[in-house]
């Protein structure tokens, strides 16, 4: 097995393979060039043939997902919302029930946004039944900067439009 570093290229069994900044492209070609008959006196013809497959991945020096920092009582949620009122960092707040399955199926997609918003946007969690009642009192998915509420988004609907939305939210706001 071997590896490919940025731009290189390796040769084998008549493939090309090089690599070029997330981009893998596989060059085979096979050459047939006989001029001659075969023994049951059938004419054989050159031939060649070449097959081009390309292929891209994902920027693997940044994450793929950022797990949610939980926050577990109304002083940690003091605390992170005075630090990042202090260095004017946008933070989201994901109010989530740990029996709501709309709640579960949507966590990873919002630590899959996390990483897209990694330095950015601070992602925390709150689990509503592990945190006093007083403290349950915001929306679903909000956006908090400078120290107060700027927006939030319900998440009852399809996951992938509640991402959309929340995406719009964070373009808006950093």
């Amino acid at each position: 097995m071997s590896s490919l570093a940025a731009n290189s290229q390796v040769l084998y069994r008549n493939q090309l393979w090089s690599s070029n900044s997330g981009m893998l492209l596989l060059e085979q070609r096979n050459f047939i060039s006989f001029g001659s008959f075969n023994d049951n006196n059938k004419k054989i013809t050159k031939r060649r043939e070449t097959v081009r497959v390309e292929a891209f991945w994902a920027d693997t020096t940044r994450p793929a997902s950022i797990e949610m920092e939980p926050i577990n009582d109304s002083d940690q949620l003091d605390q992170i919302l005075l630090n990042a009122q202090q260095i004017s960092h946008p933070i989201l707040i994901d109010w989530m029930a740990s029996w709501c399955r709309k709640c579960i199926f949507l966590k990873p997609k919002l630590e899959k946004l996390a990483a897209e918003f990694d330095t950015k946007v601070k992602f925390y969690s709150v689990d509503v039944n592990k945190v006093p009642q007083s403290l349950v009192k915001r929306g679903n998915i909000s956006l908090w900067k400078d120290g107060e509420m700027k927006e939030e988004v319900i998440g009852g609907h399809k996951a992938w439009l509640v991402i959309e939305e929340v995406r719009a939210m964070i373009q808006k706001h950093i």
